[in-house]
């Protein structure tokens, strides 16, 4: 019996079993309708050619530069969180996997030791996000750079891609990374259990892998199937104490499987050509229909409308939906006498109750404003630090003084952009009131870092581990990306 003869009778029997519901007659001719009724294309192809082409696509002067901000901010993440116990634990992996590899070894980003392609690429983008300082993108709830930056430099160390590639691949894999949660729903996702941040760097990766490497169009899908089988995680990250299983979740996990899909398309593998459009591929799940999907956004405007504007920055060491209530904190800090606090109020949209009672200590607004008050300022080390947040008897008396409750008012409406926001209000012992309102922290897409802040922000996160000549030279072959003949070089500047 011929192969797609085969594959039909497969999918009547199941059918008939009521295992799965096949569509009318001819709906496989385009893609399944949305919940409004609405037809929407046929994608597998165009984001085939679009990752295919994207070496030598178009691509406008200001995303080519916001690529580069995001590569330095990614590398000086990694560098910053190097002796981290995630990233000390990865490259414990890594090595104990492949660190005696002599055919296709690659350096573990920010170290000068060395393991297989696929181990050094997870260790790295383990590091990269081994605490709460890299790049998210907020309207997608997934955080690119650690598992996309550390996939497209190891194959360009492996392969001896130019720095230019590199800045095309990681591109190309912010696109997918962005594009796919929002396709599928994120409501959608939250009702299901399955975290974003799980979904998006496995696309990310595979694209970014697929384009440094030069895949062919017609081995995209391959790639795109088995990325499909190994899209997972769920939000039991917010259970996570020691950010290890995060780390995991939010860069190791993509990148390692992004990889995979990308190398198993290369050498051969083959699997189901439309998993993104076949009524009963992966994409079109009931848990992926209704609600807010929107297959159109997967090639909406593709290689025109960029996910990169849509990337933001984390000003301090902390999740993103505590940064404006850290900030304006650290603004009263000059008016108020710290000694002298007798509570602080934070009110924010969202999910305030998960960043009041957080078990890690950079989610936990509450540990995040004693430390501000007794320090004076914000430490990256203690912002992540599980034993003070614990041990320090002074500050978890000041935790009890600490409130964070939900304001209606700074929730965005249904159809806009999402927000963070907060309001700070301190109130001193003889009853002053000092209160700020945050709309926004730069770093934020609607106020983005400038490359200058970008810049500034690398260096303040590099220097101590590099020295300030070595960390100046990273910006500068980032800022001249293009003009690197090895790409690969990357990796050797910032290793210690």
């Amino acid at each position: 019996m011929p192969v797609m003869h085969r594959r039909q009778a497969i999918l009547m029997a199941a059918a008939s079993a009521g295992l799965i519901a096949l569509p009318p007659a001819r709906a496989s001719a385009q893609a399944p309708a949305q919940a409004s009724g609405s037809v929407t294309p046929l994608v597998t192809e165009p984001i085939s050619a679009f990752i295919a082409g994207g070496q030598k696509m178009a691509i406008d002067a200001e995303t080519l530069d916001l690529g580069r901000r995001h590569i330095l901010d990614t590398l000086a993440s990694i560098v910053a969180c190097r002796d981290l116990e995630p990233s000390e634990l990865a490259r414990r992996y890594a090595l104990s996997q492949s660190g005696d590899a002599r055919r296709g070894a690659v350096t573990i980003l920010g170290t000068r030791q060395r393991a297989g392609l696929a181990d050094a690429v997870f260790a790295g983008a383990m590091t990269g996000h081994g605490a709460e300082i890299n790049d998210f993108i907020p309207s997608a709830f997934v955080q690119p750079g650690p598992a996309i930056v550390s996939a497209a430099v190891g194959l360009a160390e492996q392969r001896g891609k130019s720095g230019a590639e590199i800045l095309r691949s990681v591109i190309i894999g912010y696109e997918l990374a962005g594009r796919m949660p929002k396709a599928l729903g994120i409501e959608n996702l939250r009702r299901a259990n399955i975290a974003n941040h799980g979904i998006g760097p496995v696309f990310g990766t595979a694209a970014a892998a697929s384009s440094i490497i030069g895949l062919p169009e017609n081995r995209i899908p391959h790639v795109l199937t088995y990325c499909a089988q190994q899209a997972s995680g769920s939000w039991q990250w917010m259970l996570d104490v020691e950010h290890v299983e995060k780390s995991f979740v939010f860069a190791g996990m993509g990148a390692r499987a992004g990889m995979q899909a990308a190398l198993f398309a290369e050498l051969g593998f083959r699997g189901v050509r439309d998993s993104l459009d076949n009524p009963a591929g992966w994409m079109n799940s009931q848990i992926f229909r209704g609600h807010d999907a929107n297959r159109a956004y997967l090639i909406e405007k593709l290689g025109e409308r960029w996910e990169m504007p849509e990337t933001a920055y984390k000003r301090y060491p902390v999740g993103g939906p505590t940064q404006p209530a850290v900030h304006g904190l650290l603004q009263l800090l000059p008016k108020i006498d710290r000694a002298q606090v007798a509570s602080v109020m934070i009110t924010m949209p969202g999910r305030w109750q998960a960043f009041r009672d957080a078990a890690m200590p950079a989610l936990n607004l509450r540990y995040l404003s004693a430390i501000i008050l007794l320090d004076g300022r914000l430490d990256f080390v203690s912002a992540q630090s599980l034993e003070r947040m614990h041990g320090d008897e002074r500050a978890k008396a000041l935790m009890s003084r600490v409130d964070v409750a939900h304001d209606p008012a700074q929730e965005h409406a249904p159809g806009e952009a999402r927000t963070e926001s907060a309001r700070v209000v301190v109130v001193q012992q003889d009853g002053r009131r000092f209160e700020i309102y945050v709309p926004y922290v730069v770093g934020f897409p609607s106020h983005p870092m400038s490359k200058a802040d970008v810049e500034a922000k690398a260096l303040e996160l590099m220097t101590p581990r590099l020295g300030a000549g070595r960390a100046r030279d990273v910006v500068a072959a980032v800022w001249n990306i293009e003009g690197l003949a090895k790409g690969g070089r990357l990796s050797a500047l910032i290793g210690v």
